[in-house]
């Protein structure tokens, strides 16, 4: 067991960086038809101060089990990535009790706005 008493761990989070869905949001009917290419990422911070001494799955934030989450939300079509990360973040904290904030970001690549870009992107930070 890892004796944690000479720090103080003062922040930590868990990220999923850029993960790649292609999902069929947008306002546009044709959007929702043909879907397009998204990217997400998930930071949520928690106290991870008991796993980083037990070693153990239970007392953090399982990122497979956070990535399910996002894929599930991310499967379901809307018009507003605004709507779709709002869902995400409410499922999160329903899901992860542990959570006290989150940052999520979704982009859709190649936004169909007569733009050369990389994408368009909707960020929100929530608090519990």
């Amino acid at each position: 067991m890892l004796k944690v008493q000479t720090m103080t761990i003062t922040q930590s989070s868990i990220q999923l960086h850029d993960i790649r869905f292609y999902a069929y949001h947008g306002v546009m009917e044709q959007e929702r038809r043909v879907g397009g290419e998204y990217l997400v990422s998930l930071s949520v911070e928690a106290d991870f101060g008991k796993a980083v001494s037990s070693d153990a799955v239970a007392d953090t934030v399982n990122y497979a089990a956070l990535y399910d989450v996002v894929a599930r939300e991310m499967a379901q079509p809307s018009k507003l990535l605004e709507h779709v990360a709002g869902r995400i973040a409410s499922r999160v904290l329903e899901s992860f009790p542990m959570v006290e904030t989150l940052c999520i970001s979704i982009t859709k690549c190649n936004p169909p706005m007569g733009a050369d870009c990389k994408g368009a992107s909707v960020t929100l930070n929530i608090k519990r």
